[in-house]
């Protein structure tokens, strides 16, 4: 057996409802943190710590933290909407391996980007780069699906997961806030990587096939 039949050796299905228990953990973070802001500086994603002090949890919990209630009300959102969706197309373990390979990918890319840029004191927190990677994974399984862009406007789930891409690299060169745009992009990197190299399916190629072929 070779390298790429292990990669995708299939596990068992079942559904779950993994999505809800991640939601509920989040949830659950969220108001912790909220009692002591203090515990947000061992969850968040800091080079110094978890380089030079050995923090490496930090490339986990980092994806259960969030700065603000609309912070984790529109990451929960999507979660909910798209990842309950994605669970039960991929079946929970498989879901729950994509969910944190993605999350700790985007840590790590942003983790490396931060430490070679001497961004020493940047905390990165949140679910959006795993939810930016479960919105590709979506509209892979679900090309034709219509999302409501603000609820009004039926979008293809490739076209938007297409126009996010690109806004967020003109953000991540352009714009001076604090939203984690690396991560995103990272988010949705880690996504593709997984569903071509665990699950044999290119995201492009769906794609392209359902509306440019």
């Amino acid at each position: 057996m070779n390298l790429l039949s292990h990669l995708r050796k299939p596990f068992r299905y079942e559904f779950l409802n993994v999505t809800l228990y991640l939601i509920g953990t989040n949830l659950l973070v969220f108001f912790l943190t909220y009692l002591n802001r203090g515990l947000l500086y061992y969850m968040a994603l800091n080079p110094l710590y978890l380089l030079k002090g050995g923090m490496v949890w930090q490339l986990v919990s980092y994806m259960f933290a969030h700065a603000s209630f609309n912070h984790i009300l529109f990451n929960m959102l999507g979660l909910f909407f798209f990842g309950l969706q994605v669970e039960r197309e991929m079946g929970s373990r498989e879901f729950l391996l994509f969910y944190f390979f993605t999350g700790i990918f985007a840590g790590l890319v942003s983790l490396l980007v931060y430490w070679l840029s001497g961004a020493y004191g940047v905390f990165l927190l949140g679910a959006s780069g795993v939810v930016y990677g479960v919105l590709l994974a979506f509209a892979t399984f679900y090309p034709r699906a219509r999302i409501f862009l603000f609820g009004i406007f039926p979008v293809p789930a490739p076209y938007l997961v297409i126009g996010y891409t690109a806004i967020e690299l003109l953000a991540q060169f352009g714009a001076q806030d604090n939203v984690a745009h690396l991560t995103h992009l990272a988010g949705f990197a880690g996504a593709y990587l997984y569903l071509v190299l665990r699950l044999g399916i290119s995201p492009f190629r769906v794609f392209r096939n359902e509306y440019f072929s």
